[in-house]
C-alpha cells in the first residue's frame, strides 16, 4: 500500500524554470493574481445536485472590486483559450468563483458562462508551485494529452481536465451495461506506467478522471491526471504506481480478473515505446525541461536518496545511485524506455 506521511513542501519557481517558461511562452503577463482573489468579504458552502458537500467555497466581493475582478478573469480565459483574443469575452461572464479551503495551494476555480447558449467552463487560478509546473510541462510533453497552463510570477492558471472524478466513476458507473472492463483495465496498466515512467506520484482516485468516449463499436477510456503536486518529490517508489493506493482497488481487481500477465506485459511495453516516441519527437523541449529540474531544488535530500536507491533495484542499475537529484533520477528513468 502506498501512503504518505508528510505533507509536501511547496517550492518557488526558480529562475532557471522561470527562463524555460518565458523562451517557450508559458510565462505570461496576466491582469490579476492569485493573491488579489483573496479580497473576498464572504463565502458559502458550495454543495452538488444531490446536496452533498463537495468541499467548495464560493466566494463574493465587495461591489466595488467586483466588477473589475470579474473583467480581469475574462482576460486571463481568454489569454488561456483564445491567445489573448479580447472580442471572445463579448458574451461571456462570471458565473461563480469558488475557492478549495482543503488543497496544498487552495486554488480559486472559475466558472466562465456564454450568455448566448449557456455553455459553460472552468479554469484555475493557484499559488505556483514549482513541482506542479513541472507535472504539467511534463504531462503535455509525456502524455497522450495537451494542457494548456500560464504562469506569472507567483500565480499558475490551468485549464479545466475534462472528465468523471475516479473516485466517483468507481462508485456509480462500475455497473453500467456499456462499461467495457477489458479496455478500462486496459487503460489503467498504461496509466500506471505513464506515472511510473515519468515519476508522477500520489495518483490515488480523487487526483485523476475517466475520460470516456463512446465509439461506434466500443468505448474508449482515457485515464486522466489532475493532479501534479507530486511530481517527483517522494521517497518512496510505490507512491509513483497507482497500483498501490487502496483507493483504486476496484480498478485493481478489474485487472485482476480481466488482464493476463501476458497481456499486462504487452500494453505495458505499449505505453513505454508510446513514450519513448514522445522523448524523441520532443527531444528539444525534454532535454531543456530535464536540464532545469537537475539545477533545481525539488525534493528534500532524504526523499532523493531514498528513491534513487529503490529505483537501481527495481532496474538492477547502479547508475541511479550516482543521482543528485530528482531531475538526474527522472532523466535515467526515461532513459530506461529508450534502452
Amino acid at each position: 500500500m502506498a501512503l504518505i506521511s508528510k505533507k509536501k513542501l511547496i517550492y518557488p519557481i526558480s529562475p532557471v524554470l522561470r527562463r524555460y517558461l518565458i523562451k517557450y511562452s508559458r510565462e505570461v503577463d496576466i491582469p490579476i493574481h492569485y493573491h488579489e482573489l483573496l479580497r473576498y468579504n464572504g463565502s458559502i458552502a458550495l454543495y452538488d445536485t444531490k446536496d452533498q458537500d463537495t468541499l467548495w467555497e464560493t466566494v463574493f466581493y465587495a461591489e466595488s472590486d467586483r466588477e473589475e475582478i470579474h473583467q480581469n478573469v475574462k482576460k486571463i480565459y481568454a489569454l488561456l483559450k483564445a491567445g489573448g483574443d479580447m472580442s471572445v469575452m463579448e458574451h461571456l461572464f462570471v458565473d461563480r468563483i469558488d475557492l478549495c479551503v482543503y488543497g496544498n495551494t487552495q486554488p480559486f476555480r472559475v466558472r466562465i458562462v456564454n450568455r448566448i447558449n449557456d455553455n459553460f467552463d472552468y479554469f484555475y487560478i493557484k499559488n505556483a508551485d514549482a513541482s506542479r509546473v513541472y507535472g504539467l510541462e511534463l504531462e503535455d510533453l509525456l502524455s497522450p494529452n495537451r494542457i494548456s497552463y500560464l504562469v506569472h510570477q507567483n500565480t499558475l492558471i490551468e485549464e479545466h481536465i475534462a472528465g468523471i472524478p475516479g473516485e466517483k466513476f468507481m462508485k456509480l458507473h462500475m455497473e453500467d451495461p456499456h462499461l467495457n472492463p477489458i479496455r478500462l483495465a486496459k487503460e489503467f496498466v498504461k496509466f500506471n506506467e505513464r506515472c511510473f515512467a515519468r515519476l508522477l506520484g500520489d495518483m490515488h482516485s480523487s487526483n485523476f478522471v475517466i475520460d470516456v468516449t463512446p465509439d461506434f463499436e466500443e468505448t474508449h477510456y482515457r485515464i486522466r491526471a489532475i493532479d501534479f503536486d507530486q511530481q517527483s518529490y517522494e521517497g518512496k517508489k510505490s507512491i509513483y504506481l497507482p497500483q498501490y493506493f487502496k483507493e483504486n482497488n476496484v480498478l485493481i481487481q478489474l485487472g485482476m480478473k480481466y488482464i493476463t500477465p501476458e497481456s499486462m506485459r504487452q500494453y505495458q511495453r505499449e505505453e513505454r515505446a508510446l513514450i519513448s516516441t514522445r522523448l524523441k519527437s520532443s527531444h528539444k523541449e525534454i532535454e531543456d525541461i530535464l536540464r532545469c529540474m537537475e539545477h533545481d531544488h525539488l525534493a528534500p535530500e532524504e526523499n532523493v536518496d531514498s528513491l534513487k536507491s529503490e529505483l537501481a533495484r527495481h532496474y538492477k542499475n547502479t547508475a541511479f545511485l550516482t543521482c543528485k537529484n530528482m531531475g538526474e533520477i527522472l532523466r535515467l528513468s526515461l532513459t530506461q524506455l529508450v534502452k
